[in-house]
């Protein structure tokens, strides 16, 4: 058993592992940079340290720091919560060369899952159904014209290396090739050092099916069914459900059957998520994500499980507490990330919180690291909270949500909570119709209009 852990991490997720090492009786440790010394998980976790200044990269990103932290305090192993080097497969290897567990899969896994075209390739060969397109990287302007006409249009042209949203650009026609070939490449070598990239036929109204897995890292693995996550702006999820409207107990069970038995077949070890596009009742593979996601608390909601308390445990290398015999739906579950940042524009904006209330009362869960008086720092990403609501239906959960949006204070800076209030007075939202291209589609006649 870990006596101490490190959360190399901050805001809400650092919190949330904090938390769940604490009811495991686990020592936490926290890091944090000089704009974060004041922070809420600084604040709750049993010990702290400083590691760089305000610049995630002399800080978050900081290996060095990190792993000097962990002599520095006796850590024994690493939670790295979600973005900063959670799927770093070099930061594992450094970790694991240190003589410390990385709490999560195996740095081999992350860097298959982590090119997409590798990741695509492994897929396929696990059984996982694909998006037709490219069977690797595209090498030139021709190649990509030729395959766009093989596939059919319209295509979207990735960067491999691509994550975010960036790098993706979308070809309607044979005439819009070049300039989505050149620019995709562009910004993939501008944001992740690589320009290569991949074509894919682009479907038209999809929605975005992601299916929870989990393995043990022993060839023993798990689904803990669908998160429905359409609703996104510029590729950034901003409402995710569980389970999805859409998906049929029958497709549940044939999609999550697939993805558990193909993580199952790489000894896959923890938490991971299989993102899907899904159009006419078929799912076709886009990414997998190998770490913890934001929306995971909607999936704990129905299962009832603590899936961070489930990484540290297979960690040390103790068994699943669950098989798939004893994962059951209960309800209906919905999340919204409240971000700090202004509309219509939707603009960061940091500032000094005036006031903080968190919603509560039966199925309402607030994950947040606020507090009155902290001040939000200009340096890193502006999700400020997640609004979790759970009831026994999909109707009693968006009442709950309306409920509990009402209740939610946060004076001091914008936030998204109007575009909430807003999108849950939809007829399209309150049954369930809805795809990738949806909120996009709305937010230019509702907000930019």
């Amino acid at each position: 058993m870990f006596d101490k852990i490190l959360v190399a991490n901050r805001g809400e997720i650092a919190l949330r592992v904090i938390r769940a090492a604490r009811e495991m009786g686990i020592a936490s440790v926290a890091v944090h940079s000089t704009a974060d010394a004041d922070a809420m998980h600084v604040r709750m976790a049993d010990e702290s340290v400083c590691i760089g200044p305000p610049s995630s990269t002399e800080s978050y990103l900081s290996i060095p720091a990190i792993i000097a932290a962990c002599e520095i305090t006796g850590a024994q192993a690493i939670h790295p919560g979600y973005g900063f080097l959670s799927e770093n497969a070099n930061f594992v290897q450094i970790v694991e060369d240190h003589g410390l567990t990385f709490i999560g899969p195996t740095a081999q896994h992350i860097r298959i899952m982590g090119d997409k075209i590798t990741a695509k390739d492994t897929m396929k060969e696990l059984g996982v159904p694909c998006v037709p397109g490219s069977e690797g990287g595209v090498a030139d302007l021709a190649e990509a014209k030729r395959i766009g006409e093989e596939v059919g249009y319209p295509v979207i042209v990735k960067a491999t290396a691509g994550g975010g949203g960036r790098g993706m650009k979308v070809a309607q026609t044979a005439a819009d090739m070049e300039s989505a070939f050149q620019t995709a490449r562009a910004e993939g070598k501008a944001a992740f050092g690589n320009p290569e990239v991949y074509i894919e036929k682009y479907l038209t109204t999809p929605r975005h099916i992601e299916i929870q897995v989990f393995g043990d890292g022993k060839g023993g693995a798990v689904h803990l069914g669908e998160r429905d996550c359409s609703l996104q702006r510029r590729h950034q999820k901003v409402f995710e459900e569980a389970p999805g409207p859409t998906i049929t107990p029958e497709e549940r069970a044939s999609i999550g059957k697939i993805c558990a038995d193909a993580i199952a077949r790489i000894n896959y070890t923890g938490a991971g998520t299989i993102e899907f596009l899904y159009e006419n009742g078929e799912f076709y593979f886009i990414e997998m994500n190998t770490r913890l996601q934001v929306e995971h608390p909607v999936t704990e909601a129905i299962f009832g499980v603590d899936l961070v308390r489930e990484q540290i445990r297979v960690a040390e290398g103790l068994p699943m507490s669950f098989g798939q015999d004893d994962l059951k739906i209960n309800g209906h579950a919905i999340e919204v990330r409240i971000n700090a940042e202004k509309l219509p524009e939707f603009a960061p904006r940091p500032g000094k919180i005036t006031q903080f209330h968190a919603p509560g009362g039966l199925g309402v869960r607030m994950d947040s690291a606020l507090y009155d008086g902290y001040t939000i720092p200009p340096y890193y990403d502006s999700l400020i909270g997640k609004l979790i609501v759970h009831g026994p239906d999909r109707p009693a959960a968006l009442a709950r949500l309306n409920r509990a949006l009402g209740e939610l204070i946060v004076d001091g800076v914008d936030t998204t909570v109007p575009l909430f209030h807003a999108l849950l007075q939809e007829p399209d939202i309150q049954a369930g119709s809805y795809n990738i291209h949806w909120l996009e589609t709305w937010l230019e006649t509702n907000l930019r209009g």
